[in-house]
């Protein structure tokens, strides 16, 4: 499922829920089932959609009016006028399935390529505008600010033919078994269509689809390539289906094999076999598949793939070197590509970065109220940006949509309407019971990697590593206490054990020592935040050890 488009951008692409539908202006990328769920109960004019995306959707839901869409082909771009400021669109091939493309979008907002569903060869990438594939030094002419891009493959390693090599493989399979009487493909859905075209081509044979069975597909290639198909359910070549092919291969082989009569051929053209054939992922040398290759069932598999592999997504990473990298599909997914590691995870995000643009607030900032300061933790290093206004939604949306990765935190301080000095443990320090730190914690997006961390409802922590351990005598809005008679303010606070290493552990902080004595990380970095190093914290140990001595002397002195 596509995400949805951040708060700043006036347009919602391939989302159809009533948060997009709050947006001036829609897109639709191609007709994938997985793409339209939704479109019926929140669209809203105009969609800008190629003819035959429109074509198929109007197919597939006769209820949505024609005048719902607004057609943009291949190599074109309009100006869409909005009242924040016009910008231009233009509709790129895509390389996915017929009438499928990207959407190139440029405005005050930025430069942002949504790449839909993608495969990013090179000869895709030479269809955008000049300017970003041209290099002046290492860098494009004009560079993009934000790719949302189609991560479906990014985790799998294998190297995958292009789409000529793997439909030459599927000639060749069936050349290899002149003698099958029938050959069944199994390419049920939308993006497999230049198979049976080129397999019709080639052996001058036209090709039996079920119109009742797979509407679909009988539908677009009605619409691109009405010459192949044939209505005789005799023909050599038809289409089958996935979730009748395995049934339909134990019947029709065993059938063969008991009269002696040649096999039929099953041919399966997709990446999930070679994705999910453990022998193939444990090999450390990752061949590109030149042939077909027969499963233990008796299908042959060939991989052809209609999104990009992790390694042409590094290529066409390392080539248009956008400044932020957004998985539209599955969301967070981009942190796992090399290229994202390595140049997408800013510690210190400008005031004036475009960034802050796309996940803006709605609402006009107090005059009384300064910028929030973003904070992004990062093994040993904290730095802080001053952005514009988010609000909380938004905060979620921009740990999902930056796809930062479990060893980041983000934590949005909101500085207090009154001039107060803070010190790095915030109000709860200054000992107020509303701490203004919202932690993403269980409201962001997680992965299941993602669990060592802070519960902050909750009296434990998650973290195996932590030294501090939560007790009774913790409270989330005042942090830690003792239990004497006359306490002293509380001053842990509820991060207070999300502190880096480099800040010193519990350990470091002596227990009775003056503000010189602490860690001199610690204090380097009070200093740099132009605050006041604070005094460490009481040793509960001798204040335990007082307490006892405080009783001892009362009991020597009661008479027996």
């Amino acid at each position: 499922m596509p995400i949805e488009m951040p708060k700043g951008l006036p347009f919602s692409v391939d989302t159809w829920t009533p948060a997009s539908l709050r947006k001036r202006h829609h897109f639709l990328t191609h007709a994938h089932k997985d793409h339209l769920a939704g479109i019926v109960a929140h669209s809203s004019r105009p969609v800008y959609a190629t003819r035959l995306t429109k074509a198929l959707v109007l197919g597939y839901f006769p209820q949505l009016d024609d005048s719902l869409f607004v057609e943009i082909e291949v190599g074109e771009s309009v100006v869409v006028d909005d009242p924040d400021g016009s910008f231009s669109v233009t509709a790129i091939d895509a390389n996915h399935c017929p009438g499928a493309v990207m959407f190139l979008f440029e405005g005050g907002f930025g430069n942002i390529l949504h790449t839909g569903d993608c495969r990013l060869t090179p000869d895709c990438l030479q269809s955008l505008p000049l300017k970003y594939i041209s290099k002046k030094g290492r860098e494009s002419i004009s560079s993009l600010d934000y790719l949302f891009l189609d991560c479906t493959f990014s985790k799998f390693h294998l190297k995958m033919p292009n789409k000529e090599s793997s439909i030459q493989q599927v000639i060749s399979c069936i050349w290899k078994h002149p003698n099958a009487p029938i050959v069944y493909f199994s390419c049920g859905n939308l993006g497999r269509e230049e198979i049976l075209v080129e397999v019709s081509k080639t052996f001058g044979s036209p090709i039996f689809v079920n119109k009742s069975k797979y509407p679909d597909l009988f539908q677009v290639l009605l619409l691109v390539a009405p010459q192949i198909l044939s209505d005789d359910a005799s023909s050599r070549f038809q289409v089958i289906g996935l979730s009748e092919l395995n049934d339909k291969v134990s019947a029709e082989l065993a059938e063969a094999r008991a009269n002696l009569q040649p096999e039929p051929l099953f041919i399966r053209p997709s990446v999930q076999w070679y994705a999910t054939n453990p022998t193939l992922n444990k090999s450390r040398k990752k061949v590109c598949p030149t042939e077909a290759q027969r499963d233990e069932l008796g299908i042959w598999h060939v991989c052809h793939s209609m999104h990009s592999s992790r390694e042409e997504l590094d290529w066409a990473l390392h080539f248009l070197r956008p400044k932020w990298v957004i998985s539209t599909t599955p969301p967070q997914r981009a942190m796992d590509l090399d290229y994202v590691k390595n140049n997408c995870y800013k510690t210190n995000i400008a005031s004036d970065d475009p960034l802050w643009k796309l996940f803006k607030g709605s609402g006009a900032r107090s005059p009384m109220r300064s910028p929030p300061v973003l904070k992004i933790l990062k093994n040993d290093e904290m730095c802080t940006s001053v952005p514009e206004m988010l609000d909380t939604s938004q905060i979620c949306i921009l740990r999902a949509e930056t796809s930062l990765p479990k060893q980041f935190d983000l934590k949005l301080e909101i500085p207090p309407l009154r001039s107060e000095s803070f010190t790095l443990f915030g109000r709860a320090r200054l000992g107020l019971n509303d701490p203004d730190t919202v932690n993403f914690g269980d409201n962001a997006p997680s992965t299941p990697e993602d669990h060592d961390s802070v519960c902050p409802d909750c009296d434990k922590i998650t973290d195996p590593g932590s030294t501090l351990p939560m007790n009774k005598g913790y409270d989330s809005s005042i942090g830690f206490s003792n239990s004497l008679d006359n306490p002293e303010p509380s001053k842990g606070g509820p991060n207070f054990h999300k502190l880096d290493d480099r800040l010193g552990t519990a350990s470091d902080l002596p227990s009775t020592a003056a503000s010189s004595t602490m860690s001199s990380n610690l204090r380097k970095l009070y200093r740099s935040m132009n605050v006041p190093v604070p005094r460490p914290l009481p040793s509960l140990t001798d204040l335990m050890e007082t307490c006892k001595r405080a009783k001892n002397i009362t009991g020597s002195t009661v008479p027996s």
